[in-house]
């Protein structure tokens, strides 16, 4: 429907109303004077039907018929009226203007019914006889104290309806006439109310296309001067919102865009809501804006895009390290954290991705460095011990000489351990990181089994006890060698600090989550807090001159730590002091992506 403008709708609308008025106002008075003139007729003829009736009651005999209808006419004339009289049986026997023989029965004439009822009755109608309206007006009359019949007076109403007509037309006159002065003022009035509200519409839209600094001009009534008052402070606070939400923008982007880690909004549909500068570098994209694309088609990596998915389907941040094919192969950490609106609605997720390709090529060049410095080291460690041994057998009698050579028997042997573990340490990494090693579903107490025995010397020599529970049916996705060494490392722990005589737990069970989890609990001299969050690091002694004592190289652990990642787990301890530890090995049953 097309919109009228607002003058358009209060120029006819004053008009028509002022038309309306005069209309109504003319109505009113024209049926009031009519009314008017009604009840004067119809008391003049009441008048006139009183006195004629005074001067007929003697006339009403049957021999007085044509003296009675000469009085009638008489007194017709002279009164410019209609006299008729009637019987009781509505029989004629004198009218002034016509022959009585002529003229139909009247007992069923309303006035005449009134008046034989009501003493007086009054009626408007057309006259078949005369061909025109007019009023009558009855009255009983009385012979010699009986009813007779009624006087009937009557006049024609044309002069007053004559008059009326004259009075129409110059009301019709007069409203054309008045009309056309009322118009302009009409239009007057029109402008005046609609001009302010005119000027607010031009000065709205100045403001929709954010020309905020000219204000609204206050005039017109008092409800105009609030209206654009009220405008003009929304402009200056919508002003002064548009400069500080400018400013937060500008403070975001210029975040954004200082950051090195690549920052990616994504909604449910997996479409890109806004992205930095370093996601384009890292991606390679520079065709075109990102906002509003699919992800699928900016980023062609598997990895990340199961990742997507696994974050839009989580209430909960989580984080991955994911590996980028291509041309070159990068390392990348990715974050992904919902991305909620105001109150609890979810629009998407938030990535962040630091590039770590660096950092993993300098790890894997020390990994190399350890393993190459490892590997040539066991040459000369096995040319001193087999120096020392020959030194020994041949130097009985020098006590001196064989203590120093002992000395160097000992430390050579604990260097010589110290670079197996490094070797084994670099191999699993290596092997984590390749996937080199197949992981196969096997039974998991044969390897426990397997560690018990590997420990049953220093079981023996530490007098300690070792208790192996696990159900026989227990099977998991494991690589058996790795899984086996790193049980070891826990038994000869566990076995070194617990106390003469002392027993040590072994365990395993499956939890609801379809997770293994393997224990190893001691009763032996346990762990400070302080030290737990590094105890699986490399070289970290709790104590050191006992570790040294025990034979420790500050590997076992580290060693224990990789080989749970290598099989997507896991590893925890829980310990206080006098209480022994129990540390815990979670591996999942079947690895990621693998149904078996």
């Amino acid at each position: 429907m097309k919109q009228r403008r607002l003058i358009w709708q209060l120029y006819p609308s004053f008009l028509i109303l002022t038309l309306l008025v005069l209309v109504a106002i003319s109505w009113l008075v024209l049926a009031e004077l009519r009314d008017f003139h009604y009840r004067q007729t119809s008391q003049d003829l009441l008048a006139r039907a009183q006195l004629a009736s005074e001067q007929l009651h003697l006339d009403l005999e049957v021999q007085h018929r044509a003296a009675l209808m000469a009085k009638i006419e008489r007194l017709g004339t002279r009164s410019s009226t209609r006299i008729t009289v009637i019987q009781n049986d509505g029989t004629v026997i004198a009218d002034s203007d016509e022959d009585p023989r002529r003229m139909d029965n009247h007992a069923r004439r309303p006035e005449v019914i009134a008046a034989l009822q009501q003493d007086t009755g009054v009626s408007t109608r057309f006259s078949n006889t005369l061909g025109e309206t007019l009023m009558y007006v009855a009255l009983p009359i009385y012979d010699n104290g009986a009813l007779f019949g009624t006087l009937r007076t009557a006049r024609p109403l044309s002069d007053i309806d004559r008059t009326f007509r004259s009075i129409y037309e110059d009301l019709i006159a007069g409203g054309v006439l008045i009309s056309l002065l009322a118009a302009p003022l009409c239009w007057w009035l029109s402008r005046r109310l609609s001009l302010p509200l005119e000027k607010m519409t031009a000065g709205a839209q100045r403001f929709a296309m954010g020309e905020l600094q000219t204000p609204l001009e206050e005039s017109g009534s008092e409800e105009s001067c609030r209206l654009a008052a009220a405008m003009n402070q929304m402009a200056i606070k919508l002003s002064q919102l548009i400069d500080r939400e400018t400013g937060q923008r500008q403070e975001i982007e210029a975040v954004l865009g200082s950051m090195i880690e690549a920052v990616v909004a994504v909604d449910h549909q997996q479409r890109v809501i806004r992205t930095n500068p370093a996601a384009a570098q890292l991606f390679g994209i520079t065709d075109g804006p990102l906002t509003g694309r699919p992800i699928q088609e900016l980023i062609r990596q598997a990895e990340l895009l199961r990742f997507v998915q696994k974050a839009l389907a989580s209430p909960e941040p989580i984080e991955d390290e994911l590996l980028f094919h291509g041309a070159q192969q990068r390392y990348i950490h990715a974050l992904a954290t919902p991305l909620s609106a105001h109150g609890d609605e979810q629009l998407g997720v938030l990535l962040v991705m630091h590039d770590l390709t660096r950092l993993r090529q300098l790890e894997s060049l020390r990994r190399d460095f350890v393993a190459n410095v490892s590997h040539e080291l066991k040459t000369p460690i096995t040319a001193i011990r087999g120096s020392v041994e020959t030194l020994l057998e041949h130097t009985e009698n020098d006590i001196a000489d064989q203590q120093f050579l002992k000395i160097i028997d000992k430390q050579g042997q604990r260097l010589n351990a110290l670079v197996e573990d490094l070797l084994d340490l670099s191999r699993i990494e290596q092997s984590a990181l390749s996937h080199q090693r197949e992981l196969h579903r096997d039974p998991l107490l044969p390897v426990l089994e397997s560690a018990r025995t590997a420990c049953e010397s220093l079981m023996l020599s530490r007098q300690v006890t070792l208790k192996v529970s696990c159900p026989g049916s227990l099977q998991l996705k494991m690589d058996s060698e790795l899984l086996e060494q790193a049980i070891i490392n826990l038994l000869t722990n566990a076995i070194k600090y617990s106390e003469r005589g002392g027993r040590v737990l072994l365990s395993a069970s499956v939890r609801d989550d379809n997770m293994v989890l393997i224990q190893v609990q001691d009763f032996g001299c346990g762990i400070a807090a302080e030290h737990l969050p590094r105890l699986f690091e490399r070289f970290y002694r709790v104590d050191r001159a006992r570790s040294r004592q025990l034979g420790g190289t500050g590997l076992g652990l580290a060693i224990v730590k990789h080989v749970a990642q290598a099989h997507q787990g896991t590893v925890s301890v829980n310990s206080q002091p006098d209480q022994g530890s129990i540390f815990t090995l979670i591996l999942p049953q079947n690895t990621p992506h693998d149904p078996s």
